[in-house]
This record gives C-alpha cells, sequence and structure tokens, in this order.
C-alpha cells in the first residue's frame, strides 16, 4: 500500500519550475534532452515493440497502448510518443510543466492527458494501470526512492513494461554530468543535480526486484564530444543509463 508520505523533492520541483517556459528551446536550458531525445525515443520504441509484438518501422507502432509518462516535465518525450500512437498521459509534480506540456500538445494538435500529479498519488485515486510506464530523468530528483519505485511499478499492467533513465553516482558522472555538464561546459543550470541522490544500477535494480519485476535490458547512453553524438553503449553505464523491467 502507498503511505502518505511523498517522492516530491519541493527544491528540486521549484527548480525546474522556474525554467519551465524554456522546455521547448532546443538551444536553452533544456538543450541537452533535446540532443539525447532521438536516443531514448528509438530505445523506447524499439524495446517496446519487441515487448508487445509490433513492427518498429510502422508509422503508428504502437497504436492503441496506454503510455504514462512520470516526470513529463514539457512533454518533450510524451508528444513524439504519442505521434507514433500510443495513448499518452502526462504527470509532472510542477504545475508550470504540465500547463507549457498541455498548452504545446494542444498547438501541435495532439490528443494527450495531463496532470500535475505523483505517481503515489496516481495510485491511491485511481486503480489503473498502463502498457508502458516511463520514468527518464526524474529517480535522482525524488525525496523518496522507495516509495517512487513502488508506485512506479502498480502503475505498470501485468504483461507491461517499465522504462527508467538516470545517472549512475560514479566519480565519472561526477565529473562529467556535474563538474562539466554544469560547470564547465553550461549545458544546465548549476545545481539542477545532487550527485549524492545518483543511483548505481544494481541500487535500482534491487529496487524493482522488490516490488516483483524483472530487469529485461540495460545500456549505457554515451556522449562522443569530438562528434557531438549520443549513443547506446551496453558496456558503459558509467554515467547515463537506460534500463527495460517487466513483469
Amino acid at each position: 500500500m502507498v503511505s502518505d508520505s511523498s517522492t516530491i523533492d519541493r527544491e528540486d520541483v521549484d527548480r525546474f519550475s522556474r525554467i519551465a517556459e524554456e522546455w521547448w528551446d532546443e538551444t536553452g536550458k533544456f538543450r541537452p534532452l533535446h540532443r539525447i531525445n532521438p536516443l531514448r525515443l528509438g530505445y523506447i520504441r524499439d524495446r517496446a515493440c519487441n515487448h508487445f509484438g509490433r513492427n518498429p518501422e510502422q508509422m503508428k507502432s504502437l497504436s492503441s497502448l496506454t503510455l504514462l509518462d512520470i516526470g513529463c516535465g514539457g512533454g518533450l518525450m510524451a508528444e513524439p510518443l504519442a505521434r507514433i500512437g500510443a495513448r499518452v498521459t502526462g504527470i509532472d509534480a510542477s504545475e508550470k510543466n504540465i500547463q507549457v506540456a498541455a498548452f504545446h500538445a494542444e498547438k501541435m494538435g495532439l490528443r494527450m492527458d495531463y496532470a500535475c500529479t505523483t505517481p503515489e498519488q496516481l495510485c491511491k485515486g485511481t486503480t489503473k494501470a498502463y502498457d508502458i510506464v516511463l520514468a527518464l530523468e526524474i529517480v535522482e530528483h525524488v525525496a523518496d526512492v522507495p516509495l517512487f519505485l513502488h508506485a512506479c511499478s502498480k502503475l505498470v499492467k501485468p504483461g507491461g513494461i517499465l522504462f527508467m533513465s538516470t545517472l549512475n553516482r560514479t566519480l565519472k558522472s561526477y565529473t562529467l554530468a556535474i563538474i562539466g555538464a554544469e560547470y564547465m561546459l553550461r549545458w544546465l543550470p548549476r545545481g539542477t543535480h545532487d550527485w549524492r541522490k545518483f543511483l548505481k544500477p544494481s541500487e535500482l535494480c534491487a529496487g524493482l526486484r522488490k516490488e516483483g519485476m524483472t530487469i529485461a535490458h540495460m545500456t549505457g547512453m554515451v556522449y562522443n564530444p569530438l562528434q557531438s553524438e549520443w549513443s547506446l553503449e551496453e558496456s558503459d553505464l558509467d554515467v547515463n543509463y537506460l534500463l527495460t523491467a517487466t513483469f
């Protein structure tokens, strides 16, 4: 049962709310997410299609599948997934993020559901579960990781699939994601991340297994500064990584 505690880290929510108007600015404070989005989208589409027996080459490859995007921000992942057929619901703890996401979706002519709420609140208010649940670059910002993982798992249908991405807690991630990205290259506002809240893959996997989930796949997302490109590397989980979990 979900307790009365909360996963909200109010300081982090306020930080992202202050820059919510920049979500769709590809050269602004969310530029790193715009750059990594095609990689994440391809991974999610391909793994979901493999899981549900779909053809990823079809335009509406996720047609009729229900999808919940937890910590959806301005809708950067939610919108392209809706375009390939998913019935998308996006939730975020920031009201400003939800306003930006809903306005942009309407402007693009997309029918999507958005709500300012948290996964644990959603669990209390409904028995609905989803074919696909996303929790991308969000677990490192929550106040209660076990509660967050419990709620995420409860929102996945039996036979469904959960996608998570986050940052590993290593010296390399501190050097690249904190010192490099926030202080030297200024890709992100200073203070965006707290390295102490990064999760090692073993910690995240253990938390999901405790909820009865099976880790189906894991891969690193690696940045090549010479080519200014991101790629998937299963052998390198040192900084950014993605995982898939199922029941």
